[in-house]
C-alpha cells in the first residue's frame, strides 16, 4: 500500500543519518538497503531504518522531511529514541 513517509537511515546505532521522504516506503528501504540508490546511502552503508512516520499527503510528508533536515543532529537522535531507543532496524516491521 502506498502512502506519504518520512523516515530515517542510520548505519548502526548513533551513526551516520540520512532523512529522507516516499509514497512507498517498504520498496524505498529495500532499494536502499540492496544499494540500488546510488549516493550517500550507498557510499555511506546506510540500511537500517531507524524511524519513520506516515502522513496523508505528500505535500505534508515533503514539508516534514525538510524540517527535519534542517534540525540539529541531536533533535534528529532524540526523535529517534524517543519511539526506538535502541535504534533497531524497523524494516522487518514493515512486512
Amino acid at each position: 500500500m502506498k502512502q506519504p513517509c518520512v523516515y530515517i537511515l542510520a548505519n548502526g546505532w548513533n551513526g551516520t543519518l540520512y532523512v529522507g521522504v516516499t509514497s512507498d516506503l517498504f520498496k524505498r528501504i529495500w532499494e536502499h538497503k540492496y544499494d540500488f540508490v546510488e549516493g550517500f546511502t550507498k557510499q555511506h552503508r546506510i540500511h537500517n531504518l531507524v524511524w519513520f512516520e506516515r502522513h496523508e499527503t505528500m505535500e505534508s510528508a515533503i514539508s516534514r522531511e525538510k524540517a527535519i533536515k534542517a534540525w540539529k543532529r541531536q533533535w534528529q537522535i532524540e526523535l529517534i529514541e524517543s519511539e526506538n531507543p535502541k535504534w533497531n532496524d524497523l524494516y522487518p516491521t514493515l512486512l
